[in-house]
């Protein structure tokens, strides 16, 4: 297990961390996560613990609620879901029953299995599904959402996605959610960060409850935040009741003190003027990248990003998605295949593959290193052989920003 830890170490080291839902968590948020609170069993929420010797934890997942209602602005926040599939359990349980009407965006177009996907999720099989979706050049159609909601009045309206490259109308959003009469749940797992930081307009406003990972932009480790605004406690007193019961017992048994104890570590770090440059940076990063794809001759859903990922079309350059991943990963550059909008490929073997700039923002690239970058996904997918020499090109571009102890 040694070895394999230390492979992987020398693994992230050498190559570039791509993938929009990975970063790099500091070196206190690891210590944090890797502590002796992974030891302890707290089952129950502070001061409602069923076992003894919880003293301790309270304070850190007091400590954890705390910064994170201050990071948010939000009057309520739970720490103790796992990741974000189960945030999502949770936060649809409180405010649906089995059977009534959830309606999110489609995975095809962006969206996120928990989201309703129809069949084979949580929320396809016990929800009754209404999916909205984004048009042919991925961008959300606004007023075809509005006119989907109408026609159907669902009890929960999903605004959240996980690969697409715009900013989301959050006013739009609310708008539609209470004309119809739904609650809107916010899933900003891939943004928080650029929320946090200020380069992306805050849900806080509008939805009625927040749900957000704690890896990803945020740069903590993997769990999630469910948070109730004042909007959502005004529409229902019993909303934030609702959530915690719905964490648990409804979806989950004892917190992972541990990662909660993560978690507030990471909160800190967000809080402060340093992550907000961080966060400005993630955004200038994906734009230059994107820029200089689209100079190179590939196509970009949307036709480029205003956040930290984008999407690319590679059905003009001759090569599938995954087979392009793989290619790519070979030359030390990490990402991942992905569907384009409405793909005529099927899911293991899409159009697209999607990249984005948060981790190789922590190493400190900038503009100068996105240029590179994207001359070296051009070079493998499109120079015959180029592979080996690539791959030495990234590495040397790795040693010069080495990952953040």
């Amino acid at each position: 297990m040694g070895e394999l830890i230390i492979k992987e170490e020398r693994r992230q080291e050498e190559t570039l961390m791509m993938i929009p839902s990975e970063n790099y968590a500091s070196k206190d948020v690891r210590s944090a996560l890797g502590s002796v609170f992974g030891n302890k069993y707290a089952e129950g929420y502070p001061g409602r613990r069923y076992y003894q010797g919880n003293g301790i934890a309270d304070e850190i997942e007091n400590l954890a609620i705390e910064r994170a209602k201050s990071l948010f602005g939000v009057p309520h926040a739970n720490v103790q879901p796992y990741s974000g599939s189960p945030a999502n359990t949770a936060a649809i349980m409180a405010m649906a029953t089995p059977g009534e009407k959830i309606m999110g965006l489609k995975l095809s177009g962006g969206g996120h299995l928990t989201h309703g996907h129809p069949n084979i999720t949580f929320s396809g099989k016990y929800y009754e599904s209404i999916q909205y979706d984004v048009n042919d050049e991925g961008w959300i159609d606004y007023d075809e959402l509005e006119k989907i909601a109408k026609e159907n009045k669902p009890k929960v309206i999903i605004a959240g996605t996980t690969a697409y490259p715009r900013v989301i109308e959050w006013e739009r959003f609310g708008k539609i959610a209470e004309r119809t009469g739904a609650y809107l749940l916010a899933d900003i797992s891939h943004i928080a960060g650029l929320v946090v930081g200020g380069v992306h307009q805050s849900p806080v406003e509008f939805a009625d409850v927040i749900m957000t990972t704690t890896h990803k932009t945020l740069r903590g480790p993997r769990g999630a935040i469910l948070m109730v605004t004042e909007k959502g406690r005004n529409k229902d007193s019993e909303l934030m009741k609702k959530i915690d019961r719905a964490v648990f017992p409804g979806v989950q048994g004892g917190p992972h003190m541990n990662s909660i104890a993560g978690i507030a570590v990471a909160l800190k770090e967000a809080n402060g003027p340093e992550f907000k440059e961080y966060a400005k940076q993630i955004v200038v990063n994906a734009k230059v990248l994107s820029e200089e794809l689209i100079k190179s001759g590939f196509t970009l859903t949307t036709g480029g990003t205003d956040n930290h990922l984008m999407v690319m079309d590679l059905r003009k350059n001759d090569v599938d998605g995954k087979s392009a991943a793989v290619l790519l990963e070979e030359a030390g550059i990490v990402l991942n295949a992905n569907a384009i909008p409405h793909d005529p490929n099927p899911p293991g073997k899409p159009s697209g593959i999607r990249l984005g700039t948060p981790a190789v923002t922590t190493r400190g690239m900038k503009e100068a290193e996105m240029v590179l970058i994207a001359g070296f996904i051009r070079q493998v997918l499109c120079v015959q052989d180029s592979v080996l020499r690539t791959k030495d090109e990234v590495a040397e571009l790795c040693r010069e920003f080495p990952v953040p102890e």
